[in-house]
């Protein structure tokens, strides 16, 4: 049987993107190996957001190329396929099926025109593709990433989501209930919503708030997650599903991007700094002890030090858990290529703020950790860690935890006491088995 590897760059999205292409192919009989190596095809699935993120899989296709028997297939997909296109085919010869976000129904298809020595490309949208048809053949067998709502309208300055996955539109809650059934009956218990801005889901009859509660009403879910949502869409009505639905987790990555009303406003956020702070207080008085964590760009086109030490007071007011931050790029077609150069930041500023925006992250996240110690938290075992003799679990508030263990102890659920911490890491200790769930298989 041909075989099929699929190299995933980018956000969760692409992440369950890359699932829904590899049971795409595996149901026309094309067996997932994990290895390049001897694969008839190979799909490269990419992100769009950053240049260094482009730059990197142009070196990889390079790379991969010496993988590539006669007749091996090459691809590229996601978001840099959707953005660049032909030019994809101009810079890696090698490339035969350029395709987009909503083009991947057709994959079998192409796969086979390429066998014939033909190269496609297949970028444009189709706002009622939502694959409900398709299988998924997911990488995790503790958690499933469900997406819930493709594309966005919100039109960042900076960000190229919107011209890369379209418009936003929302599955039927009824098909986003089935799935999650579906991972129960896998052996799953945590679900994780995506969507670009998720809390703005809406199938035109229900909304967030409606799905939250008809997903964590499926029974054998414990866990409830959700990512990416928008500051300005948490409703008096979500937040209240997020403070009584059971199986929601207490954490919400809620991102920030600047902590200054002036850069919020060029960036087109469409929320202050005043407006921000007063969601982190409504989710903070709904739901006591929510752990929160953001991204933040530093850098942006006619960022003062102002502007930045803003940024620094927000991080501190709020005391993120944890902080995702970048350096601005600008890409290609975004409403940012029409600022004036003279905003640009130069690199050496952008670099010391990051700097000095991560030491205060960290700072903040480090005296909050050692607090922590020797209390006790549920944790649910993912994976195998990085260290040979430990695994990594996750608290429903997000915390990373080590524990020594074997690989029998994946998927189930311990409590655990938090006897050490990196700072932003913590080990610890079983103190009481909670009942484990059975594993799928």
């Amino acid at each position: 049987m041909p075989s099929v590897y699929v190299e995933t760059y980018g956000c969760q999205m692409n992440v369950s993107d890359s699932e829904l292409m590899l049971g795409r192919l595996a149901a026309h009989g094309y067996v997932p190996v994990e290895q390049p190596e001897g694969a008839d095809v190979i799909l490269v699935n990419t992100c769009a957001i950053r240049d260094h993120a482009e730059q990197r899989v142009i070196g990889r296709l390079g790379e991969l190329k010496r993988h590539m028997a006669a007749d091996t297939v090459m691809g590229v997909t996601g978001c840099m396929a959707q953005r660049l296109g032909p030019q994809l085919l101009e810079k890696a010869k090698h490339v035969s099926l350029v395709v987009g976000p909503d083009g991947y129904r057709a994959l079998p298809d192409l796969v086979e025109r390429a066998r014939e020595g033909k190269r496609s490309i297949v970028t444009d949208f189709d706002l009622e593709e939502h694959y409900e048809d398709f299988k998924p053949r997911r990488f995790d067998r503790v958690k499933a990433w469900i997406p819930v709502q493709r594309g966005c309208d919100y039109r960042c300055t900076y960000c190229i989501v919107p011209y890369t996955r379209g418009a936003e539109r929302s599955r039927k809650l009824a098909d986003v209930v089935r799935e999650t059934e579906q991972v129960v009956a896998e052996g799953m218990s945590e679900v994780v919503l995506l969507g670009q801005t998720v809390n703005s889901y809406h199938d035109g009859d229900a909304d967030f708030a409606d799905l939250l509660r008809a997903v964590g009403a499926v029974p054998g879910i414990r866990r409830l997650r959700f990512t990416s949502p928008h500051p300005n869409d948490f409703s008096d009505r979500v937040i209240e599903a997020l403070a009584t639905v059971d199986a929601v987790c207490e954490h919400v990555h809620l991102p920030m991007q600047s902590g200054s009303t002036k850069t919020l406003k060029r960036m087109l956020r469409r929320y202050t700094r005043e407006q921000y702070l007063d969601c982190v207080a409504r989710l903070r008085a709904a739901i006591p002890g929510v752990s929160l964590t953001t991204d933040v760009i530093v850098g942006f086109p006619g960022e003062t030090e102002e502007d930045f030490e803003e940024t620094l007071s927000a991080v501190r007011e709020v005391g993120f858990a944890d902080a995702f931050t970048f350096i601005f790029s600008l890409r290609d077609g975004t409403p940012a290529t029409r600022l004036p150069p003279e905003m640009t930041v130069p690199d050496d500023v952008a670099s010391d703020r990051m700097a000095r925006l991560i030491e205060t992250v960290r700072g903040i996240s480090r005296a909050r950790n050692l607090q922590l110690l020797g209390q006790r938290y549920e944790v649910l075992v993912e994976k195998g860690a990085r260290r040979g003799d430990m695994l990594q679990a996750r608290t429903r508030d997000y915390k990373t935890v080590l524990l020594p263990g074997d690989e029998s102890m994946i998927g189930r659920y311990y409590n655990v006491e938090l006897t050490g911490t990196t700072g932003s890491t913590f080990t610890g200790t079983i103190v009481r088995e909670r009942q484990p769930l059975p594993l799928a298989g």
